[in-house]
């Protein structure tokens, strides 16, 4: 069927149709041009604009007040309580008691208007509630439709017909206009042809030019109608040398018209020019036309002003890094006699001249500029002799030694002859005098400092090295001087404090620092505390212990805030341990117990403090002083006690403890440290009647288990048994009497028993981890694989997200040989507990060797700072035979965590393989010090009862020995 295409078609509408207006229809809307379906009086919702921009209505308001500037007096606008709607004298002048009393009415306004806030707002949200019940958004009237939709299956929603396109061909298919780009020899072929049309008869050229037919006409001065322009004649080709020709002259035609010619100085930033040629110069073999212009910028540069520096310092470096060296000397010469009073350009040239021209430049360089300190310190440097530094030096210096010195100075240097010495014009250049000093002999260089400090009265330096040359009276004399002329210098009092205390005299190095802080003050200095900290940290580490305490106790109180005192002084005690200041550290510590002796906290700071960086007698004597101010701190008896002991002095740790019962009579700590310290020392029988006597005075759930346990690992299997019974009468919720009553029936291979008390302290102890792993562990023992299964599962549902009771899930079916399992249950557990650390370092060892790093990749990520990602990263270096990196993250893992003993015993088999003695007995001594009490190995080892009396040192051995090398 043949379709005759409509002629309007395709065709815009023309002008003022309507549509259906033929067939009667008035035209009509869309939702889209009106907006939602409400009403002008419909409640405001604020959920959709802001205040003043909610209604019609609102914005009607606003436009109506911004266009009616005019005051309405009509009578109509006139109330008899209200008055006028506008103001009748707005139009007069706003005076200070008009916005006074303004502000009050708002504040009336304002209190009215909060009095009845909470109702009003009540009230429109009622209103709103009830409008949307009335009258539901289109939104809401389809929501029941929507939820049909969860119910749609596949084939149904496949099956549903798509949208057909009713466009007509060429709307649906529409042709772009086709944009071909034009070859190169197009615009060659008609450059030929242009050149054949502007070609001329050469009988036209006969005299010279074109002939034309009047007397006297114009002749043409070439001999053709083409002109040797930019198109070289013949070719039909651009010549780009000629257009590179013209675009030199531009730019220096340009160049020319930026010229000040008032001044005749170049209103162009030369040093924008240098900053610009910086990124153009090639270090590394660059293009050549970057070379050539940026030689070009600078020729431009140097010619508008041939007096900047700069610019011929940048023009010598250019063709120093093109390779041209005797042209850049060539240039830095000129430089010189154009800038001869540029320091800068002296010293560039001295930089690129051979040696000895080099130092015939120093010496053009020291007639011309006399003053100059580099100029001299470079001609010091030139000279490989110390002689001849010395004597170039004190040519520097030579106005202030004497003439034959200088004489016989010139004759010995006849090579490096300077022409104008300085013999009074640098004479204060502290600089000179320290490069001078430097190159003597102590007692020449005493008699320099001597007469420096004279050229040089306000040079610190200069004093101090004096004093330091000098014997102690005269260094008291020399620093006597110095505070005269340098009042407002702190370190000319240390140093002086310093100097008594290294003569023995400290009883003066207090009264020296509390006089430096007045003087100071007198004179206007600010007290700055942390520069005063510094220093004394600085005299810790040179040895002047007395200094730096008296320093630290004279400033530490400078600048804070009462109630911040603490806390800043802990801070600083940190920080000064931090920066290796230990006798700082402990003068704070020192000053902070003196101003809080009743804080338990700042003793326990001290204490830790001198536990790590002090002996053990300093430690016993801030722990007598620290349980003479705080004798309820049970911590601070139990530490004295310990390092008693430790010490081997028994005796003096049970009267340290007997003391401490006298203070505190029913602690269980103090009960539980005396049953400890008579066991550790074969005492059971005292260790018994000290635990009976806990049981009656004091009786607690750690009492009665230690009492069990001391049975236990006696052998006193009936004993241990019925005290226990007997503790779970009174504590029945304390999980690890259940946990030894097990463990002592499964010791004596009663399963059935053993399975009774574990699942009747999970009755009572339902969240207790530990109870759940005893009786899976039990169950998997037995070959009960489906229980043990079952029973972590069920611990799982009641307690969630415990990465505990996952991570032994995994390693069930890990051991049970079922690997896909194990990784599945393993996906699950890290979407449980996704920042476990436990269970991304087990993750890491799940997979094979390829993806293993991978995994800790994605495991740091997760968990940063974590030690068990931390020390699973090391153990996979470690198996990478990576030495360097291992020992590197297992340095990282016991910094992090020096209390899991995993991490330590990895480390010290680390380094049984690939460490020396002395890092194997570092590593075993830090993790004696650390006293390490958790980790899955560690506890495994150090709480079994055979290994009851084992020290931390064998645990770390018997631990480490267990560990083999399967990753």
């Amino acid at each position: 069927m043949n379709k005759k295409k409509k002629p309007f078609l395709g065709m815009p509408a023309p002008l003022g149709y309507v549509p259906g207006l033929g067939r009667g229809a008035t035209g009509f809307t869309t939702r889209s041009d009106i907006g939602p379906a409400r009403d002008a009086n419909d409640p405001v919702d604020d959920r959709h604009a802001p205040p003043g921009k909610r209604t019609v209505g609102d914005q009607m308001k606003k436009n109506q007040a911004a266009d009616d500037d005019d005051e309405d007096l009509n009578d109509t606008n006139y109330d008899e309580f209200n008055g006028y709607a506008g103001s009748l004298f707005s139009s007069g002048p706003y005076e200070k008691d008009d916005e006074e009393a303004d502000a009050i009415y708002a504040a009336l306004d304002k209190r009215m208007d909060e009095r009845r806030k909470e109702r009003r707002e009540q009230r429109e949200k009622e209103e709103i509630e009830k409008y949307r019940m009335e009258r539901p958004k289109i939104q809401q009237q389809f929501s029941d439709l929507k939820r049909k939709l969860a119910e749609v299956t596949e084939e149904e929603w496949l099956s549903i017909p798509e949208v057909g396109d009713a466009r007509n061909k060429r709307q649906r298919n529409p042709r772009y206009e086709k944009l071909t780009p034009v070859p190169d020899s197009f615009f060659a072929k008609h450059l030929q042809t242009g050149e054949s049309h502007t070609s001329v008869d050469p009988r036209q050229t006969q005299f010279g030019g074109l002939n034309t037919p009047y007397p006297g006409g114009l002749n043409t001065p070439y001999p053709g109608g083409m002109t040797p322009g930019l198109m070289t004649p013949g070719t039909g080709e651009l010549d780009m040398r000629k257009i590179g020709q013209a675009r030199n002259t531009l730019m220096d035609m340009r160049l020319s018209q930026v010229s000040d010619s008032v001044s005749g100085q170049t209103v162009v930033d030369p040093k924008g020019y240098l900053t610009d040629l910086n990124s153009m110069i090639p270090t590394h073999g660059g293009d050549i036309n970057d070379i050539k212009k940026a030689r070009l910028l600078l020729k431009s540069v140097r010619e508008t002003n041939p007096h900047h520096p700069p610019a011929w310092i940048a023009s010598a470096r250019l063709e120093e890094v093109t390779g041209k060296l005797q042209v850049a000397r060539n240039l830095i010469m000129k430089g010189t006699e154009m800038c001869p009073k540029s320091e800068d350009v002296w010293l560039e040239a001295a930089r690129l001249q051979p040696g000895d021209t080099a130092k015939a430049v120093v010496a053009q360089a020291v007639r011309h500029l006399p003053q100059s300190v580099r100029i001299y310190i470079r001609a010091a440097e030139l000279e490989t002799d110390i002689r001849a530094k010395k004597r170039v030096l004190r040519k520097g210096l030579g106005g202030h030694m004497t003439s034959s010195a200088i004489v016989q100075s010139t004759l010995q240097c006849l090579d490096f002859l300077i022409l104008f010495s300085a013999l009074e014009h640098v004479p204060n250049s502290v600089r000179l005098w320290k490069a001078a000093v430097e190159l003597e002999e102590p007692e020449d260089a005493r008699i320099m400092l001597s007469r420096a400090v004279e050229c040089c009265p306000t040079s610190v330096e200069l004093w101090l090295a004096l004093a330091r040359l000098e014997t102690y009276e005269n260094a008291r004399k020399v620093l006597n001087k110095a505070r005269e002329n340098i009042p407002t210098d702190r370190h000319i009092w240390i140093t002086a404090a310093k100097l008594e205390e290294a003569n023995g005299n400290t009883q003066m190095v207090e009264k020296i620092i509390d006089r430096a802080i007045t003087s100071l003050r007198a004179n206007g200095v600010e007290i700055n505390r942390e520069q005063w900290i510094q220093d004394a940290e600085e005299c810790d580490r040179a040895g002047s212990v007395v200094t730096c305490q008296a320093a630290m106790r004279a400033v530490i109180g400078i600048g804070i805030e009462e109630e911040d005192r603490k806390h800043t002084w802990m801070e600083d005690a940190d920080s000064c341990v931090a920066h290796n200041a230990l006798e700082c550290a402990r003068a704070i510590y020192a000053y902070a117990l003196q101003v809080f002796p009743s804080k338990k906290s700042v003793w326990l700071r001290a204490a830790y403090f001198e536990k790590n960086h002090g002996t053990r007698e300093s430690l016993e004597a801030l722990l007598q002083r620290a349980v003479a101010h705080c004798p309820k701190a049970e911590v601070l008896w139990l530490m004295g006690a310990k390092s008693k002991w430790l010490a081997g002095d028994v005796p003096a740790a049970r009267s340290i403890l007997a003391l401490a019962f006298q203070a505190n009579p029913n602690s269980e700590e103090i009960w539980l440290a005396a049953v400890k310290l008579e066991s550790e020392n074969n005492e059971y029988e005292r260790a018994r009647r000290l635990l009976a006597k806990a049981r009656s005075s004091a009786p607690t759930a750690r009492v009665f288990m230690k009492s069990v346990k001391l049975e236990w690992v006696l052998g006193n299997i009936e004993a241990a048994q019925e005290l226990c019974e007997e503790a779970l009468k009174h504590y029945e919720d304390f999980p690890k009497l259940w946990m030894m009553k097990g463990q002592i029936e499964e010791q004596g291979e009663l399963v059935e028993k053993a399975r009774e008390a574990y699942s009747q302290g999970l009755k009572k102890c339902p969240h207790s981890t530990p109870l759940w792993l005893l009786l899976s562990r039990l169950e998997e023992k037995v070959g009960q694989l489906t229980r043990a299964r079952a029973i972590l599962e069920k611990s799982r549902l009641k307690n969630p997200k415990n990465p505990g009771l996952w991570l032994e899930s995994v390693r069930l079916e890990f051991r049970a040989g079922l690997k896909n399992i194990a990784n599945t249950l393993m996906a699950k557990a890290l979407q449980e507990c996704p920042s476990s650390g436990i269970l991304w370092s087990e993750a890491v060892f799940l997979e094979a060797r390829p993806q293993r790093k991978t995994k800790s990749v994605d495991a740091l990520k997760k968990c940063e700072h974590d030690p068990h990602v931390l020390l699973a990263v090391a153990r996979l270096f470690w198996s990478e035979r990576k030495i360097t990196k291992a020992r590197e993250w297992f340095h990282r893992t016991v910094k992090i965590d020096s209390d899991l003993g995993d991490a330590w015993a990895f480390f010290y088999k680390f380094e049984l393989q690939h460490g020396t003695e002395e890092q194997q007995e570092d590593v075993r001594k830090r993790c004696e010090n650390a006293e390490p009490r958790h980790g899955e190995l560690w506890c495994t080892v150090s709480k079994d009862i055979a290994n009851w009396q084992k020290k931390i040192g064998e645990v770390l051995v018997l631990v480490a020995a267990g560990i083999k090398n399967t990753f």
